[in-house]
């Protein structure tokens, strides 16, 4: 292998901020869960989408964070997606380290704001918990989130199905 087909087969640090600017997203769920302390279950993640066809470009993202896992998102859509406080602190410090350029910085900030406070466990304490909500209202597509509303829109989206 030369050495040009050797780095093609690598990921470049500035290739995948480039890549997560353009198709990564930092989401933050907020579910009611009756059996979770507050009756809310708050889960977040770093997902990047792509077409099946181009699932392999997931599996050395994958490879090159050394976690993570590659699920169906939708219909012929794959993700890559992280879980779990310790992994998503992880990528937190890959993005403080190697800032986004986009719009998309803000979100990251919100995201790693909200990641902190789980750190501290806030979101076990109704506070925290509405913090967490005001927080991840300002994500993405700003879609207003009271603890109250949650379930009254996911109950939407699931009679609009």
């Amino acid at each position: 292998m030369t050495g040009a087909d050797n780095q093609q087969e690598r990921l470049d640090v500035k290739w995948i901020v480039g890549f997560v600017d353009g198709e990564g997203c930092f989401h933050v769920s907020i579910n009611k869960l009756p059996k979770m302390t507050l009756g809310w279950q708050v889960l977040p993640e770093f997902r990047v989408v792509q077409h099946k066809r181009d699932e392999a470009v997931l599996d050395k993202l994958k490879t090159f964070f050394g976690f993570g896992n590659i699920v169906v998102n939708h219909g012929d859509r794959k993700e890559f997606r992280v879980r779990g406080l310790e992994n998503l602190n992880k990528i937190i410090q890959f993005f403080k380290e190697n800032p986004l350029k986009t719009s998309k910085q803000k979100n990251f900030e919100l995201f790693s704001e909200i990641i902190c406070l789980m750190n501290k466990e806030q979101h076990l304490t109704r506070e925290g918990l509405e913090n967490i909500a005001n927080l991840a209202s300002q994500m993405n597509k700003k879609i207003i989130r009271h603890l109250e509303s949650s379930e009254t829109i996911r109950q939407n989206s699931l009679n609009k199905e």
